[in-house]
């Protein structure tokens, strides 16, 4: 695995990139965190996990809602923070992005309507920072609380994929069917060609 990421540039510069639902209020709360049965769309959580941005199209969406959560920002201070997030050598990205590139990807984040929130994946459990749980142990909370609605989604098995990738732990069909006490078919079902796509990229980075 390549390094860790350079967020100490972010945090000097007090900018946010998470932020919990605003509006949404959830069904069940715990020591631990929250539960919201039909999920939320406002849950923030950039670079909560190992994982690193590997797409372009990923970029432009991690730099949109850096944009959004950051309205203070001006255009020359988010353009300096954007230029430290695409820096290969600060541990965010795995690909290199050419100058005409990366003014293209501020042009079209700058022109983005801060009214509306950018698309958000569906979360039905938060954990708190502080909640102290080893992620085998949260992983073991997601796959009971989705297992009690009997319906796996996409957004729900790409947590845990992210779950399994942070324990340094290869990815399978068997081991996601396991945690969500369902069958793997039902993954299978559930399985999105870009789910697939984000399999390969997170083993490929073990």
């Amino acid at each position: 695995m390549s390094q860790d990421r350079n967020l100490k540039l972010l945090n000097n510069n007090r900018i946010v990139y998470r932020r919990d639902p605003i509006t949404d209020k959830p069904d069940e709360v715990h020591d631990w965190g929250v539960v919201y049965y039909n999920g939320t769309h406002e849950c923030y959580e950039l670079f909560r996990t190992r994982a690193k941005i590997t797409t372009y199209k990923s970029l432009k969406w991690h730099l949109l809602v850096l944009w959004y959560l950051n309205p203070q920002l001006d255009q020359d201070k988010f353009e300096y923070i954007a230029r430290h997030i695409v820096n290969k050598s600060n541990g965010f990205i795995t690909f290199n992005v050419s100058e005409q590139l990366f003014k293209n990807i501020i042009y079209d984040v700058s022109m983005y309507d801060l009214e509306y929130p950018p698309k958000n994946k569906l979360r039905k459990v938060i954990f708190n920072d502080t909640c102290g749980l080893e992620v085998s142990e949260k992983l073991r909370i997601v796959g009971s609380i989705i297992g009690r609605s009997k319906a796996v989604a996409a957004d729900d098995i790409y947590d845990a994929m992210l779950a399994l990738n942070e324990m340094k732990q290869n990815i399978t069909v068997k081991k996601l069917a396991s945690y969500f006490n369902c069958s793997a078919r039902t993954i299978y079902r559930n399985m999105t060609q870009e789910l697939n796509k984000e399999k390969e990229l997170l083993n490929s980075q073990l």
